[in-house]
C-alpha cells in the first residue's frame, strides 16, 4: 500500500503502518497466555510462574522486536526495503556462503506463513464457542469453529485476485481499535493487582527458567516466543510504509501489548483458585457485555494478520525470483498501486496449505504447540546476515558482540521450540524443507549448468559480428525482421552459448537489420534500472546489458523501445522508417524475439546427483512461467527454439560399417 512519501513521518502513514505492519505480533494476545497455561499443565498455578511468564514476555519484546528488529536490522535498509532477501541482496557481494542463511531463513518464514493465518483467526473464533447471543448460542462446538475459519479463510484467499486496496484502507482505523481495546481493557485488569508490575524486572524470567514452579524448564520459552513471531514480518514490511513510521508507532503497539499481557496476568493471579476458567484469558477477562465486540474485533484483527502475511509472502516470491533463488512465477498487480502484488500459484498453495492446517489440527491449542518452531529459524539466518551487515559498517568487535547476544538468545529459542516437532512443528518444518529443495534446485542447478558448460559450446560474439554485418547485407536472403532479440547472457568477455548465433546463422539464416544480444542482470538494490550499450564498432550489432531491481518489472518490450529511441536519437543505429504502417512518422521498425528452450542431452555424461539436479532444475524452469510471460512479451513476435543442452559429452567409440560386396548372378 502507498502513502505519498515513503519515508516521510505523517498521521496517514502512522495510520496505515498500523494497519499493514502490527497484524501478527498485535494479535499474540489471542493464545500467547493461554499456551503458557497449558505448558503449566495440571501443576498448581502460583504467582511466581505468572511473573516469571510476563518477565520473559516483556524481556522478549524488548529484546527480540525492539533492539534487535526496530533498532538495528531497520537500519539495515536496502534502498528502503527490509525483510531477508532484501538483506541477503545488500550483503551477498561479502560472502558466498551467505547464500545459505538466506535460504533458509526465506524458506521457514515462507512456511510460517501457511500456520499464521490459521492459528489467529482459529484463535479469534474459538471465543464465540458456547456464547450466548440474545439467549442463543450460536457456536456449540469446535466444528462449528473449525467451519468458520474455513469459510473466512477461503474468502480471504478468494479476494486476492481482485486486489485489497480498498479494504486495506480500513485496516489503520481498525488496528487502532483494536490497539486500543488490548491496552483499556489491559489497565482495567491491571488495576486489580499492580503488583504484577513488578515482572518488568528480567529477574522473575531468569528465575522461572530454572524453578520448580515451572515444569517446562527452558523450553517454556518455545511459548514464549509467540509473542514476538511478528517481528521479521515487521522488518520485511518497512518497505511498504517507511521506517520513520514504523520508529513513530511501535512504542504505543509495545505500550498496548505489555498492557494486555500484563492485565490478563492479573486476571489468572485473581482466579488462581478456579482452574476451570484457565481456557483462554483473553477473553475470559472481558466483561460479559464486552465479550461479543471483543470477539468481532479480535476476528477483524485475525483477518488483517491474515492479510499481512499473505501479501508478505507474495512480496517474499517476488523478491526471491528477482534474486533468481525461485523459479518465475507469473505476477499481476490487482490495483493501480505497485506495492499491490499477486502471485496467482503462490495463493492457491498459501490456501491449499492453511486449510489443511486448520483441517488437521481443528484447535488452536494444538496449533499452538507447532507454532514459531519455523520462526525461530529465520531470526537466527537474519542475525547472521546482520552480524555480516553490521561488520561493513562498525568495528568487528561490536559486530561480534550482536552475534554472541542474539545468536545465543535464538538458539535457545531455537532449541526450545524442537520440542514442537513432534506436536505438529513437524508440518512446518516438512515445507521449509520442501521450499528449501525447491530453492537449493533452481539456484544450484543453474550455477552447476554453467560451470559444466562444454568450452566448445561457447562463442565469442565479438569474433562473429562480420558474419552478422554481411548476413544483414545479403539482399539475396528474405528480411526476416527488422529488429531480432536474442535474450542470451554475454558476458565481458563477449562469450555466449553457440546456440545462440546457431539460431542466428545456421538454423535458416535471420536476415535483420539490427541483431539485439541483450542480457538482463539482476542488481543488489530493489528499484534500480539502467543500461549499457556496446556496439562493438558496428552499426547493427548491439550487445546491451540491461540493470534492474530485484523488486523491478522484468517486462523488457518497453525498456527496449525506449533504448532503440536513445540509439537512434544519438545517430549510434539507422532509423527503420516503415512504408506500411498506422502510426505517422514511425521510425522503428519491428521485432521479432528468440527464445531458447533447452533439453539435456542424452550424451550428457554427469555423475548421477549433478545430472539429477540439473534435470530437476530444468523441469522447474519448463513448469513454471515461461520466459515470454516473465519478460511481459505477450504481445510480441516470438519464436521459441529447442536445443539439446551439451555439458560433458559422453566419448563414444567409433564405429566402423565393413563393406559386404554383394555378388550377382
Amino acid at each position: 500500500m502507498k502513502m505519498g512519501k515513503k519515508g516521510r513521518l505523517s498521521l496517514i502513514g502512522c495510520l496505515i503502518t498500523l494497519g499493514v505492519v502490527y497484524g501478527d505480533i498485535g494479535t499474540s494476545p489471542l493464545y500467547v497466555m493461554s499456551a503458557l497455561l497449558n505448558d503449566l499443565g495440571k501443576q498448581h498455578l502460583t504467582t511466581e510462574y505468572i511473573l516469571g511468564c510476563l518477565s520473559l514476555i516483556f524481556w522478549t519484546l524488548m529484546l527480540i522486536t525492539t533492539i534487535k528488529y526496530v533498532l538495528i536490522a531497520m537500519s539495515a535498509s536496502n534502498k528502503g526495503e527490509g525483510g531477508i532477501f532484501a538483506l541477503y541482496a545488500l550483503v551477498r557481494k561479502n560472502s558466498k556462503w551467505l547464500l545459505l542463511p538466506a535460504l533458509i531463513g526465506g524458506a521457514a518464514l515462507l512456511a510460517d506463513g501457511t500456520l499464521t493465518p490459521a492459528v489467529t483467526v482459529t484463535s479469534a473464533l474459538e471465543g464465540l464457542r458456547g456464547l450466548a447471543i440474545h439467549g442463543q448460542v450460536f457456536v456449540n462446538d469446535q466444528t462449528d469453529v473449525v467451519i468458520g475459519t474455513i469459510i473466512i479463510l477461503a474468502v480471504l484467499f478468494i479476494v486476492q485476485n481482485f486486489g485489497t486496496a480498498s479494504i486495506g484502507k480500513a485496516f489503520g482505523p481498525i488496528m487502532v481499535l483494536w490497539f486500543g481495546f488490548l491496552a483499556f481493557f489491559g489497565i482495567v485488569n491491571l488495576s486489580s493487582n499492580w503488583g504484577v508490575l513488578r515482572a518488568l524486572s528480567p529477574v522473575y524470567g531468569i528465575q522461572l527458567l530454572f524453578s520448580s514452579a515451572n515444569p517446562m524448564g527452558i523450553f517454556i520459552l518455545g511459548s514464549i516466543f509467540l509473542a514476538t513471531t511478528g517481528a521479521e514480518a515487521l522488518y520485511s514490511d518497512m518497505g511498504h510504509v517507511g521506517r520513520i513510521n514504523i520508529y513513530a508507532t511501535w512504542p504505543l503497539v509495545y505500550l498496548a501489548l505489555i498492557l494486555n499481557y500484563f492485565g490478563q496476568g492479573a486476571w489468572i493471579l485473581k482466579h488462581a483458585a478456579n482452574q476451570q476458567l484457565m481456557t483462554n484469558p483473553f477473553y475470559q477477562m472481558l466483561p460479559n457485555e464486552f465479550r461479543l465486540p471483543g470477539i468481532i474485533l479480535a476476528t477483524l484483527a485475525a483477518i488483517i494478520a491474515s492479510q499481512a502475511l499473505i501479501t508478505g509472502s507474495f512480496t517474499l516470491v517476488e523478491e526471491a525470483m528477482g534474486l533468481k533463488l525461485l523459479p518465475h512465477l507469473k505476477i499481476t498487480y490487482p490495483s493501480l498501486e505497485r506495492g499491490q502484488v499477486y502471485i496467482n500459484k503462490i495463493n492457491w498453495l498459501l490456501c491449499a496449505c492453511t486449510l489443511s492446517i486448520v483441517l488437521y489440527f481443528q484447535s488452536s491449542d494444538r496449533m499452538e504447540a507447532a507454532y514459531g518452531l519455523a520462526i525461530t529459524l529465520t531470526m537466527l539466518m537474519t542475525t547472521l546476515l546482520l552480524h555480516n551487515y553490521l561488520q561493513q559498517k562498525i568495528k568487528s568487535f561490536g559486530s561480534s558482540v550482536f552475534l554472541v547476544i542474539f545468536g545465543l538468545i535464538e538458539i535457545l529459542f531455537l532449541l526450545a521450540s524442537l520440542t514442537k516437532i513432534m506436536r505438529g512443528g513437524y508440518i512446518t518444518l516438512l515445507l521449509t524443507l520442501l521450499i528449501l529443495t525447491v530453492m537449493i534446485i533452481w539456484y544450484f542447478g543453474n550455477h552447476m549448468r554453467d560451470n559444466l558448460m562444454d568450452e566448445s559450446e561457447k562463442v565469442s560474439l565479438f569474433k562473429y559480428r562480420k558474419q552478422l554485418i554481411e548476413l544483414s547485407q545479403d539482399t539475396s536472403i528474405p528480411l526476416f525482421m527488422s529488429n531480432v532479440v536474442m535474450l542470451a547472457k554475454v558476458k565481458p568477455d563477449y562469450s555466449v552459448k553457440r546456440e545462440v548465433l546457431y539460431s542466428i546463422l545456421d538454423k535458416q539464416p535471420k536476415r535483420a537489420k539490427v541483431y539485439w544480444f541483450v542480457t538482463v542482470n539482476t542488481t543488489d538494490e530493489p528499484d534500480t534500472s539502467y543500461y549499457t550499450v556496446d556496439m562493438m564498432g558496428t552499426r547493427n550489432v548491439v550487445n546491451l546489458q540491461l540493470y534492474l531491481g530485484f523488486k523491478t518489472s522484468h517486462q523488457i518490450s518497453g525498456y527496449l523501445r525506449q533504448v532503440v529511441n536513445d540509439l537512434i536519437n544519438k545517430g549510434a543505429i539507422d532509423k527503420q522508417p516503415q512504408k506500411y504502417t498506422t502510426l505517422a512518422g514511425r521510425q522503428i521498425g519491428d521485432f521479432c524475439f528468440i527464445m531458447i528452450r533447452e533439453l539435456l542431452s542424452v550424451d550428457t555424461a554427469l555423475p548421477a546427483w549433478k545430472h539429477w539436479l540439473i534435470s530437476a532444475r530444468i523441469f522447474l524452469q519448463n513448469h513454471s512461467t515461461t520466459p515470454i510471460q516473465w519478460f511481459g512479451l505477450q504481445f510480441s513476435d516470438v519464436r521459441t527454439e529447442q536445443v539439446p543442452l551439451f555439458l560433458k559429452r559422453r566419448k563414444l567409440k567409433k564405429v566402423y560399417l565393413k563393406e559386404i560386396k554383394n555378388s550377382t548372378k
